[in-house]
């Protein structure tokens, strides 16, 4: 069937339509089955750092969830990160590792949850000072049967002794007050030992009472929940709950790294729902369980230099735990538990971001490095969700002086006059910005491109953008009868193959041009100068739509293909990246 199109606005709008159509017309996402090929991830265990570098602690407390765990043993992590106890363990729910100096009880610390801060004045104070018994004991057992004979005995694990633990009595906050105590006791070849910059002293939280002390050299303390009848144990730290064990360094020698060790499993359990609405669809939920898992374990080694793999915030993944995670959650990541996205047999680096407002873009475009399975795809689903999707629809203003000193400031180098006019003056295929042109009141130009540039010098939270309205004038369009219209104000809709009339996004129009090649449609407007000088009623007018990066999966374009269309998992990532296979773990 052949459309006619017009528009009482511009010509530029007949191929916002045109391109509209198409776009529709070609839209199918073919399913395909997970992959027979394998991949075997290094580890299955994450390094995941709560705390670290600028963030270490003075103390770290934990708290055993309600009959989901009761005290916890000790040990380390080996190389292949499996836990080693060392036969030390506690009964107590609530302990705390802290440096082993003079430290002070805070209840009011880590936000009302109280924690141990460096000093020695305090209601609650734990000294750093202890009198030593001569002997060695090569078991926990033994040494803690002499440790109860003595009033404030504790055990202590050092394992450059041949005697790998020594009972350690009282803190004291100077070795003075040690000496003195010692004399006190009257034990026979008792010393005073004030541990070393390695030491880890354990607590019961919010008491002067030592339960255990730590010191393997550099080898961090790990601290593994114990279970309740074999139910996988939950702990809190600093009002979050965790699956797994922990890890305590004092990597400087005085604060410390805190880490969750963790199965690759519950840690990306711990992802989802705070990636993703824990009440999406169970598809969509999948989709970011795969995609999660496959960037956790490409850049296992992000923060290796800090002792960990990778952080709880965005830089990495938003890591919370248990808190928010519920049936659907852990469905989705159990469903496709082992299962990683491949190219050409090797992980893909599977980025993802809230919405890319229309089409995602080739990697190259955004980040140095092109990858064939990172290609710009244009992307109708988020029509579905534009309304719902937050700050999905900005505007940017700038007068010609604000924005002039913003790219003075904030752009190295840059030293035109006052700015005259803004352009968009290159598109991706897919309808990004890739380079904008600016020139001043003398004349002289300068071009910005790239992702970085636009965040830097316009504060655009995407690339898909234009200046002027060019692409966002109000106006009707026509189809067949110049007096029937089929959109109203700034929407404008496509019809496919089957008569269905859908609303299209107005910033994603494309044409294929005489040659086959898909082009955007930047369009023409002379509505208060439009693309000649950028100025709209003497300001510079940036409108666009999305929030992210634009760069592999729109996590509100999986929610629409999963809740609107009834797309699975597997069409979801097919869609999104380029040429991929979907792998299991072998066994």
């Amino acid at each position: 069937m052949k459309y006619v199109v017009n528009s009482n606005k511009s010509r530029a709008s007949v191929h916002r339509l045109a391109a509209a159509i198409i776009a529709l017309c070609m839209l199918a996402a073919l399913a395909a089955p997970v992959s027979g090929a394998s991949f075997t991830p290094p580890f299955t265990t994450i390094r995941v750092g709560l705390f670290f570098g600028a963030k270490e602690l003075p103390s770290g407390n934990l708290l055993n969830v309600d009959k989901l765990g009761s005290g916890y043993d000790f040990g380390y992590f080996d190389g292949d990160r499996v836990f080693v106890p060392i036969g030390a363990w506690t009964d107590q729910g609530a302990i705390s590792m802290m440096m082993d100096r003079n430290m002070v009880w805070n209840p009011a610390g880590a936000g009302g949850l109280g924690e141990y801060q460096e000093g020695a004045s305090g209601s609650v104070t734990i000294g750093c000072f202890h009198v030593q018994l001569n002997a060695g004991y090569g078991s926990f057992e033994e040494a803690r049967a002499e440790a109860d004979r003595h009033r404030g005995g504790f055990v202590r694990y050092q394992s450059d002794q041949q005697a790998q633990f020594i009972v350690l009595i009282g803190n004291y906050a100077t070795r003075a007050d040690a000496e003195s105590a010692r004399v006190a006791l009257g034990i026979d070849g008792a010393s005073i030992n004030s541990g070393t910059s390695n030491t880890i002293t354990v607590t019961r939280t919010g008491t002067s009472t030592i339960l255990f002390e730590y010191d393997r050299g550099s080898t961090p303390l790990a601290v593994m929940p114990r279970s309740i009848g074999g139910e996988k144990p939950e702990t809190w730290l600093r009002g979050y709950k965790y699956n797994g064990g922990f890890m305590y360094s004092r990597r400087d020698g005085a604060l410390l790294t805190v880490a969750n060790m963790v199965d690759v499993e519950d840690y990306v359990k711990g992802i989802i729902p705070y990636e993703m609405n824990n009440a999406w669809p169970i598809e969509a939920l999948k989709t970011q369980a795969l995609c999660a898992r496959t960037y956790a374990i490409y850049g296992l080694y992000r923060h290796s230099s800090n002792g960990v793999d990778l952080c709880v915030e965005e830089h990495c993944q938003v890591y919370r735990g248990r808190a928010a995670a519920n049936a659907t959650t852990d469905r989705a990541v159990d469903e496709t538990a082992g299962m990683y996205v491949t190219y050409n047999g090797q992980l893909a680096q599977t980025f993802y971001a809230s919405t890319n407002g229309g089409a995602s873009e080739n990697v190259e475009n955004v980040w140095p490095e092109a990858l064939p399975y990172l290609r710009g795809v244009i992307d109708p689903y988020e029509a579905d969700i534009a309304s719902r999707a937050k700050d999905y629809y900005w505007t940017l203003t700038y007068t010609p002086a604000q924005i002039t000193e913003r790219l003075k400031n904030r752009i190295t180098g840059f030293n035109l006059s006052t700015i005259a006019s803004m352009k968009v003056s290159q598109y991706s295929p897919t309808g990004n910005a890739l380079k904008v042109t600016l020139v001043d009141v003398n004349g002289r130009s300068w071009t910005l491109s790239g992702r970085s540039q636009f965040i830097a010098g316009f504060g655009t939270p995407t690339m898909r953008f234009d200046i002027g309205g060019a692409k966002w004038e109000a106006g009707s369009i026509f189809a067949n009868d110049p007096g029937q219209p089929v959109a109203i104000s700034d929407r404008y809709y496509g019809i496919d193959g089957n008569g269905n009339i859908t609303a299209v996004q107005s910033n994603s129009m494309f044409a294929i041009t005489g040659s086959g090649n898909v082009e955007p449609v930047a369009g023409e407007s002379s509505a208060g100068g439009g693309s000649e000088t950028g100025l709209v009623n003497g300001v510079f007018t940036i409108r666009g739509t999305g929030n992210g990066h634009q760069v592999g999966m729109s996590q509100w374009g999986a929610y629409s293909m999963a809740f609107y269309h009834n797309k699975t998992f597997e069409e979801i990532i097919r869609f999104y990246f380029t040429g991929v296979e979907i792998t299991r773990t072998v066994q």
